[in-house]
């Protein structure tokens, strides 16, 4: 059998399980029901609106859509609820393209 080269995090995770310091969730398909409605309100998108950005912004955009492999109208939705539930944390990517355009 091939052995799993785990992550950092992963391993910090198996760790942890293996220590059983995790606890079954009471009722897991109650809790399960209660978060898929969560998911269904956070995704549901009932409003349409127009902005006017850059097309740099715009085209930047598009391509960390495609290197996460969503669409980018999906990726600008998801920035602004992450802003809007305080969970965007701001940190430089490691390929940014503008910054390496501009010899920063």
């Amino acid at each position: 059998m091939k052995k799993l080269k785990l992550e950092e995090e992963e391993k910090k995770i198996l760790e942890s399980f293996e220590r059983d310091e995790w606890e079954p969730i009471p009722d897991l398909e109650k809790e399960v029901k209660k978060h898929q409605v969560y998911a269904r309100n956070t995704l549901r998108k009932d409003k349409r609106i127009n902005i006017r950005i850059s097309s740099k912004d715009l085209e930047e955009l598009k391509l960390v859509a495609v290197e996460d492999g969503i669409p980018y109208q999906t990726l600008i939705s998801s920035i602004l609820h992450r802003f809007l539930s305080g969970r965007l944390i701001e940190k430089p990517r490691q390929n940014n393209r503008i910054n390496q355009t501009q010899g920063v």
